[in-house]
């Protein structure tokens, strides 16, 4: 099985292209086998592997499934990544191109040298979602982004211990289907830090793609941004979120890295 190992800001993804063998793109599916190849030590070792498929009406169809196996509607950074990767397979122009996900059809571009996608307008937008605040912890919102996200305005995001807040909010009770969590806060530079603890991944993540839409979003509601956001990323890359408003709808664009680190081709799985 031939794969690309891809980056998106240190959000890490393996991809396989099944679009002339619908076998391959079975398996690949397969949570077990997500699972295997996601490992750390004894597989290839990524936060998700993404399924490029054959598609009637766009130029192809991307699936996403988590580390630990569970479908994603949605993933930014990985739309980031496949709109890089089906320009260089010369499956669809830099231009412009269009993919179906779970979480609708999104549209893509290299611009600048750089990916760039627009996403579904968000829905469910919470500014104050009613949880109970820390101390550090000034605002709590909730928007589905493609994927539910809980943004946490913070007055420092590198005091964050995530691996204990991160569990308690992501599993909590009133979130049915649970949420990616993401804490904010303001930065010198003029962008915002973020750090996310990602659903399916069950730890923190170097970035999210649609956590930096939510965030965008949510410090919009909150007046603390305009129509452009840069969100800085745990690994330290910038992701720059554009929201556009019409009467109806926001819509929300995010630009930020996609880079091919490496192809290979798995022997034993």
């Amino acid at each position: 099985m031939k794969f690309w190992k891809m980056s998106g800001s240190g959000n890490d993804f393996v991809f396989v292209d099944a679009r002339e063998d619908d076998l391959l793109g079975r398996r690949a599916a397969d949570p077990e086998f997500v699972r295997m190849i996601c490992a750390q030590h004894t597989g290839i070792g990524a936060d998700g592997l993404a399924i490029i498929q054959h598609a009637a009406a766009q130029d192809f169809t991307l699936s996403y499934l988590n580390r630990d196996g569970s479908v994603g509607e949605l993933c930014g950074n990985a739309s980031l990544c496949a709109t890089r990767l089906a320009v260089e397979l010369g499956i669809a122009d830099p231009a412009g191109l269009t993919f179906a996900t779970k979480a609708g059809v999104v549209r893509g571009r290299i611009r600048d040298g750089q990916p760039e996608v627009d996403l579904q307008s968000p829905t469910g937008l919470r500014p104050d979602a009613g949880f109970s605040k820390l101390l550090g912890e000034t605002r709590i919102g909730l928007v589905n982004t493609g994927v539910p996200h809980l943004v946490v305005r913070t007055e420092d995001a590198n005091l964050v211990e995530l691996s204990v807040r991160g569990p308690e909010l992501r599993y909590h009770e009133s979130l049915p289907a649970g949420a990616n969590v993401n804490w904010v806060s303001p930065s010198t530079d003029g962008a915002w830090r973020m750090r996310t603890y990602e659903r399916g991944v069950e730890a923190e993540t170097l970035a999210c793609g649609t956590g930096a839409v939510a965030c965008a979003v949510l410090l919009a509601a909150w007046g603390e941004v305009g129509e452009i956001a840069r969100l800085q990323s745990r690994s330290g890359h910038i992701l720059t979120v554009t929201l556009r408003k019409t009467p109806e709808e926001l819509l929300p664009s995010l630009a930020g890295e996609g880079r091919l680190v490496f192809e290979g081709v798995l022997n034993e799985g």
